[in-house]
């Protein structure tokens, strides 16, 4: 028995090592390589375990350069998009993030190694539970996600955040997340429909103005919600 666990031991040091080893080669191809330079952005892509996000049978391509499925016609995105989006939130130590469409719980892990805290919401509760418990397993402290229609925002009375990520294409920025969005935060999302969107930075620059910019064309699956699309479209195709 000793000696089998020696040897099962080696085998997942050997996996861990090897998963590190593909972490830290999607950084410098993927993102550095496309311009990504926020230093503690890059650290914690190379930190979060991208494989322990989706399933089992798809853990050899967590690496790839595309989002992947992951239940209910949901997918994780590719982790240049996950890194693109943080960075242009400027996600700084001392914020409080929000995370519409957590899906897997990715990009949560990510921006809880920059933030404060975040809170995430997602729209499926069986993702939603998976999430949680990737997140529980990953010891990741300083993040809450729970299950919701994620266009009226955080639902606790007064929420005010620093940064607002939104990993969902809606019709416009929903109203309820402009509220919510503290003076002087950044809110990152994906607007538009299946005939083209644009990834949409909004910051707000006092009680009732903000300051908007494109920064990409993007492909994202719908924001379903009172403050979104009420019906699934059809044709985008990454999350």
């Amino acid at each position: 028995m000793e000696e089998a666990d020696k040897a099962d031991n080696a085998a997942e040091a050997a996996g861990a090592g090897a998963a590190a080893r593909r972490r830290a080669a999607m950084v410098e191809h993927q993102l550095v390589a496309r311009g990504v330079r926020a230093p503690a952005l890059l650290q914690a892509m190379r930190e979060v375990p991208r494989e322990r996000f989706v399933e089992a049978a798809l853990a050899d391509r967590a690496y790839d350069d595309s989002p992947l499925p992951i239940g209910q016609g949901q997918t994780i995105s590719q982790p240049y998009i996950v890194a693109a989006m943080a960075e242009a939130a400027d996600v700084r130590r001392g914020d409080t993030v929000l995370e519409v469409g957590a899906g897997s719980g990715y990009a949560v892990a990510v921006l809880a190694r920059l933030a404060a805290h975040v809170c995430a919401i997602e729209r499926h509760a069986s993702l939603a539970d998976e999430a949680r418990a990737r997140l529980a397993a990953l010891q990741v402290g300083n993040a809450d996600l729970r299950a919701g229609d994620g266009t009226l925002g955080w639902p606790e009375p007064g929420a005010r955040f620093d940064v607002i990520v939104v990993s969902a294409a809606g019709p416009e920025v929903p109203p309820a997340l402009k509220a919510q969005l503290a003076i002087g935060g950044r809110l990152v999302m994906p607007v538009g429909d299946d005939s083209g969107q644009q990834l949409v930075k909004l910051t707000r620059t006092g009680e009732h103005t903000f300051a908007s910019e494109r920064i990409t064309p993007v492909r994202f699956v719908p924001l379903i919600g009172e403050q979104g699309w009420h019906v699934r479209g059809g044709g985008p195709a990454a999350k």
